[in-house]
This record gives structure tokens, C-alpha cells and sequence, in this order.
């Protein structure tokens, strides 16, 4: 499965939930939420990674269904683990507990904000947040090396990222989304997979303190 699914509710406090939205649950998501565990825990540490949990699910996911075989491969190239995954439809309870909420699309991004749950200020797609957070100084948050905790250091983040969302000049909608390859010949995916990789990999050194080795 795509992740245990924890009581409904805000996240605790000494963890940080994020959760990654497509349309079907099977191919963008999917990718994105299993590089992420794989990059966290080259970088952190499995103990340490485990303050941040990485979910996915879908608008119009395929509930139980299995990840795409092109999506599975894809993530094997990477190192990552495709297995024991199972999509999962997006749910109310799946926003109300997550920290930072990425999407494929623009579309996506507008759903999950219309479910409401003060879901706005911690929604974004995931190139929007990784073009926000490549503007932000890591002098300004939490250092885990002086004792702050990742999911402190995570949060910092969000907050900053909304912060800004409103004073950089907007981008062409088709620069912060993520094409659908379901359907397409395996190079798709790869080209899905190397798109999507990019954008995650100053995401995650901002949300850890850590750079890939």
C-alpha cells in the first residue's frame, strides 16, 4: 500500500505528513511519494526519515489498485521500492491530516483546496513549491544540526513557501504541472520520472537540511 493511514486529525506534532496528488493514483503520485521515501532515507537515515511520512492518493483514484507497471519500472531505475503499493481516492481525512499537500496539476491543486479544511496555505503543485523554495534562504529555518527536528525544520518551510506564493511573478500554468503519461510508451515515464525527480530533489534538501550524497 501507498502508506498506513493514520487516525484523522492534525498531524502530530513531532511529525510531518506530506501527501502527493494525481488523478488516478497510479502513476504520478505513486512515483513521487516512493522517490521521496528513498530520497529521505539516503539522506536521513531510516530512524531519522520516519519523522516524515509521504502518502499519496488520487482525485479520481483507483482504489486497491496497483501502481502502473511503466511507474514501477521507472522507480526500480531510481533505486526506489515500487512494491506493495495500492491506490487510494484522495479523502477528506487524507488533507485534513497532512502537513504539505503537492499535486500533479493546477487542476489537482484546485481540488484539494475546494475540499476545504484550511487545506490553501500548505496546498501546492509540486514544481510551484519547488520554484518557491528554491527562493528561500535555509539560513532562515530551523537548523537540525542546532537541535531543531525535521518536521520543525518542514514546517518552517510551508509557512515560508505560502508566504511568498503571492510576491513572485506567476509562472505559464504549464511550467508548474506535471503531464499524465498513463497510457504512454515507457519513455514517457522515464521522461515523467526525471521531471518529477528534479523537482523533488530541492525540495527535500529544503524540508531536511540534507544534500544528496
Amino acid at each position: 500500500m501507498s502508506g498506513p493511514l493514520t487516525v484523522p486529525g492534525p498531524a502530530s506534532h513531532d511529525r510531518f505528513r506530506i501527501l502527493f496528488v494525481c488523478t488516478g493514483n497510479i502513476c504520478r503520485s505513486p512515483i513521487a511519494e516512493r522517490l521521496t521515501r528513498h530520497e529521505l532515507a539516503a539522506r536521513l537515515g531510516d530512524r531519522a526519515a520516519a519523522q516524515i511520512l509521504v502518502e499519496s492518493a488520487g482525485t479520481w483514484g483507483h482504489e486497491g489498485a496497483p501502481m502502473e507497471a511503466h511507474a514501477a519500472t521507472v522507480l526500480g531505475e531510481y533505486g526506489a521500492d515500487p512494491g506493495g503499493f495500492a491506490g487510494r481516492e484522495l479523502l477528506d481525512e487524507h488533507v485534513i491530516g497532512a502537513d504539505l499537500v503537492l499535486t500533479a496539476t493546477l487542476d489537482h491543486r484546485a481540488q484539494v483546496i475546494s475540499m476545504g479544511h484550511a487545506a490553501g496555505l500548505r496546498t501546492f503543485t509540486l514544481k510551484e513549491f519547488t520554484r518557491l523554495v528554491r527562493t528561500i534562504d535555509p539560513a532562515t529555518l530551523p537548523d537540525t544540526l542546532q537541535g531543531a527536528s525535521v518536521a520543525d525544520r518542514a514546517r518552517a518551510l510551508v509557512r515560508a513557501a505560502a508566504a511568498l506564493r503571492g510576491w513572485l511573478l506567476a509562472s505559464p500554468p504549464e511550467a508548474d504541472e506535471v503531464d499524465d503519461p498513463y497510457g504512454a510508451p515507457i519513455s514517457m515515464f522515464r521522461n515523467c520520472g526525471e521531471e518529477i525527480f528534479h523537482a523533488l530533489d530541492p525540495v527535500v534538501t529544503a524540508l531536511t537540511g540534507a544534500r544528496r550524497c
